[in-house]
């Protein structure tokens, strides 16, 4: 049996009740959570003892709870998924917190994230910059070649790879002062631009993924490297570099 002490902790969470109304923090008090729990369990326990007093629980985003698929993406104590580095919401442990501490909670704050309710956004911008280039286009008909049999060098491969392992959260954009995008679409395309199979459609691909993500608002990168710093899988800001060499090559030679 447990022996550990629960705590005693004083939530300051934003409400919002659509996307038209204007929001506002609320204060209120949980008692006896594990520190083992993890913030979602928190925040689910939260929303328990709402409902038992016929309130409105709070609206988040959560889906895998494994650090996978991004969703869970709060702002807690002016930082995006807490003050643990490398992890999302979902994999915070209360344990990073003490006894008594209060802790904020908010959305993603920036223009093409607008909030839909309370701690949830719309972040359909990010899907859209993926239809504009986010693909690769490939005749499958007949008998294609297996991708394993591509000669590819081992640095490019690795690199591809750390680059894919974005799961478009969107902490860079909220952390960034200018709510930039740039690490979220440099990392997908520098995900293609450094395999073979990514080559057929490179320039139009970055021109056009650079084109959607200044039309839906985002700001310009701010060089501090905040978003480095926040990225729950440490997207690197090399991959900036790299799609401002790619995005300057194509457009070049599309002149």
């Amino acid at each position: 049996m447990s022996t550990t002490k629960g705590m005693n902790l004083t939530l300051k969470v934003w409400r919002q009740k659509n996307s038209q109304a204007q929001g506002s923090m609320e204060t209120y008090k949980v008692s006896d959570i594990s520190p083992d729990s993890s913030f979602l369990e928190m925040m689910d326990i939260l929303n328990e003892q709402l409902v038992g007093e016929n309130n409105e629980p709070v609206a988040f985003d959560h889906d895998c709870r494994e650090g996978i698929c991004g969703s869970c993406s709060m702002y807690i104590n002016g930082e995006a998924h807490g003050p643990v580095k490398g992890v999302t919401t979902c994999q915070l442990h209360m344990r990073s917190f003490k006894d008594g501490d209060t802790i904020y909670i908010e959305p993603w704050r920036a223009k093409a994230f607008p909030v839909i309710k309370d701690l949830v956004v719309d972040r359909g911008a990010f899907d859209r910059v993926m239809a504009a280039g986010g693909f690769i286009s490939v005749n499958t008909s007949g008998n294609t070649q297996d991708a394993n049999a591509i000669p590819i060098q081992k640095e490019n491969a690795d690199k591809a790879m750390d680059a894919a392992t974005c799961i478009g959260c969107g902490a860079c954009v909220a952390t960034c002062k200018n709510a930039s995008a740039m690490l979220f679409v440099s990392a997908k395309v520098s995900q293609f631009a450094l395999l073979p199979q990514g080559q057929v459609e490179r320039q139009e691909r970055v021109l056009n993924m650079v084109k959607q993500m200044d039309e839906e608002g985002f700001g310009n990168c701010s060089n501090t490297g905040a978003c480095e710093v926040e990225c729950p899988k440490g997207i690197s800001l090399e991959n900036i570099a790299r799609m401002n060499r790619e995005y300057m090559s194509a457009s070049i030679s599309a002149e």
